[in-house]
């Protein structure tokens, strides 16, 4: 089969290579591979950043949908035919994550998805609503699933509550579509007037271009009567950390998910004085994506995504993720 590896790091060390065709073990179910979805982690991932003493080479890519093709002995549930995509973590079923659990991440310590087949523990998999394309269902097992965690499971958002998203990638974009199905008010930023226009054509009430307004807490003050915001989905790190902190009401709740922009002194007195919940996300169980798949196939929401390249173009689908001039979710498709 075709599978691409990291072979060094750089993006220019991104590799279309040959590998033996992989076969189901007992428990496992063989995927072909239709799509795949990249996140920032990726990137990271590609340069070095992410890990440096990452053992290499290595298949990048968490995120992917197909075909199962052939299942493994013992396996429950599946058959060949169903259109799946797999799990961030192969091995989180439910409940809290575990040290266990977290091991079984793939593509930055585990190869990814980014082949053209792909053996997983049956438990790594999971269908797919049946109105998405197989790049649509490629954009879930990351970005749209943490969102879903930081949101839903432990944001508990309600109608009337007011999101503020930090940017238009993957996350944010989810956190917009997700916050309006809950009934909240969403405040999205960027610096790009094009994209928070196609914000509001999703159903952003208030957008704000933080290059034109550096104060941009002070804003979203002004925006909800001085009150601030319920939630945060903070995917920008130290950089953005104490502004993201100034623009939560009392008690409010942040998502600490991304680290897009490094810099800065992270002041946490107003953590304390306020009584903040600062929250770590960092994906989110089996059981959680299937509640999530549930909500998007009863509103048939559709993810946002920006370009969708050939299975020979991963390099250029790597090179757009690092430009950051996306708005959605970045894909491949074979």
């Amino acid at each position: 089969m075709k599978a691409y590896e990291i072979q060094n790091f750089g993006l220019e060390n991104l590799a279309l290579i040959d590998r033996p065709d992989p076969k189901p073990g007992p428990n496992q179910v063989l995927v072909k591979m239709h799509a795949w979805s990249l996140n920032y982690r990726d990137l990271l991932t590609a340069t070095g950043r992410y890990n440096p003493r990452l053992k290499l080479p290595q298949i990048p890519l968490s995120d992917g949908a197909g075909e199962i093709v052939e299942v493994g002995a013992g396996v429950q549930g599946f058959k060949a035919g169903d259109r799946v995509a797999n799990t961030f973590f192969e091995r989180w079923v439910s409940g809290a994550e575990t040290e266990e659990a977290a091991r079984t991440a793939l593509g930055a310590g585990r190869d990814g998805v980014l082949a053209e087949f792909v053996a997983l523990h049956e438990d790594g998999v999971i269908p797919i609503p049946e109105h998405l394309t197989y790049a649509e269902a490629a954009t879930l097992p990351c970005a749209a699933l943490t969102t879903w965690n930081a949101l839903v499971v432990e944001g508990k958002i309600k109608a009337g509550d007011t999101i503020l998203t930090l940017g238009t990638g993957g996350v944010s974009i989810f956190a917009l579509q997700f916050a309006l199905l809950n009934g909240s008010q969403v405040i999205v930023t960027s610096s790009s007037d094009e994209k928070l226009a196609k914000a509001r054509q999703l159903g952003a009430g208030h957008t704000i271009n933080y290059k034109q307004i550096p104060a941009w807490s002070k804003q979203v003050r002004q925006l909800t009567g001085g009150r601030g915001v319920d939630h945060v989905v903070e995917v920008g790190g130290t950089g953005t950390f104490n502004q993201s902190i100034a623009s939560l009401k009392r008690g409010g709740h942040i998502s600490l998910i991304g680290v897009l922009a490094q810099g800065g002194e992270v002041n946490i007195m107003p953590v304390l004085m306020n009584n903040i919940r600062v929250q770590g996300i960092f994906v989110g169980s089996r059981e959680m994506f299937s509640s999530m798949n549930a909500a998007i196939a009863f509103h048939r929401l559709r993810p946002v995504i920006d370009r969708t390249f050939g299975f020979e173009e991963a390099a250029e689908a790597f090179r757009l993720m690092e430009s950051a001039k996306h708005f959605g979710k970045i894909c491949i498709s074979r």
